[in-house]
């Protein structure tokens, strides 16, 4: 009994060497049984889009890829894969795009970048389009069809006007953040900057000595991330109006509580 106990965890460490050995992961396969035999830019094994959605973005590809020469193919998948098989049926090259739509692990979008759009969209760009349309609570509320399109659509905008450094658009949640870095920069500046002697208005010393904290949480953080994702005037508007609002909030915060300490310390001294 003692040397069948013994043998059990080793044989199951056994089975369990020899599936990690043998089991490789599924993306290693070279598959061309799950390829169709006509030519399409879509190939769905995990039935991610609609027939007429399917329909609709060979069409659109094919389109693109006669006008423009950038091929962008989509691949989705689950517990079948065509593995390495896809590019030789593409014939991906240098112009090639491949996106593949996988639910499989925390995020479901990737992509096989060729050389030629990595030189109008660097990596920072692809890894910033996975984590957006990717995520899953973006597939949560959008599906996954729509973040499959949506990928597509911003990759098809950002070749349209020759290159992006980021991924157009401005999500409500990095607004948010936009916004949140505007106002606490606008605070900073209005403790900074109240006045600390009588007859002065603004304290420029103190304003400019904290100058790098606010003018980094306001203009890098709250302005930059809008002005290189959209043209909209309205997101733009309202941080500099939130940074704004909190510069008074503060100044007059601060007169009224740290100003009346240094009103009633300068009279006792006289």
């Amino acid at each position: 009994m003692r040397a069948n106990n013994r043998i059990s965890p080793l044989l199951g460490f056994l089975i369990l060497f020899w599936g990690l050995i043998f089991c490789g992961p599924v993306f290693a396969y070279d598959n061309p049984d799950l390829l169709p035999k006509e030519p399409t830019p879509v190939i769905d094994l995990a039935k991610t889009l609609s027939s007429r959605q399917k329909a609709n973005l060979e069409k659109s590809l094919n389109e693109y890829e006669s006008e423009t020469g950038w091929k962008i193919r989509v691949l989705s998948q689950y517990d079948r894969t065509p593995g390495l098989a896809v590019k030789k049926y593409w014939e991906l090259d240098e112009r090639s795009l491949l996106l593949i739509a996988d639910p499989r692990g925390g995020n479901l979008l990737n992509f096989n970048v060729g050389d030629a759009l990595y030189a109008l969209m660097p990596r920072t760009f692809w890894v910033e389009l996975q984590t957006r349309y990717g995520n899953q609570y973006y597939v949560r509320d959008h599906g996954e069809d729509g973040a499959v399109l949506d990928a597509i659509s911003s990759v098809r905008s950002c070749l349209d006007r020759g290159g992006c450094q980021v991924v157009p658009g401005l999500p409500k949640e990095q607004w948010i953040f936009t916004l949140t870095t505007s106002i606490l920069g606008g605070l900073i500046a209005g403790f900074a900057g109240f006045p600390r002697k009588a007859g002065e208005g603004i304290a420029w010393g103190w304003l400019l000595l904290f100058s790098p904290l606010w003018i980094m949480l306001f203009g890098v953080f709250g302005i930059a991330p809008v002005i290189t994702r959209t043209t909209e005037i309205l997101p733009l508007l309202r941080n500099s109006l939130a940074f704004v609002g909190s510069i008074i909030f503060a100044n007059l915060l601060a007169q009224a509580t740290i100003g009346k300490d240094l009103k009633s310390n300068n009279d006792d001294s006289v």
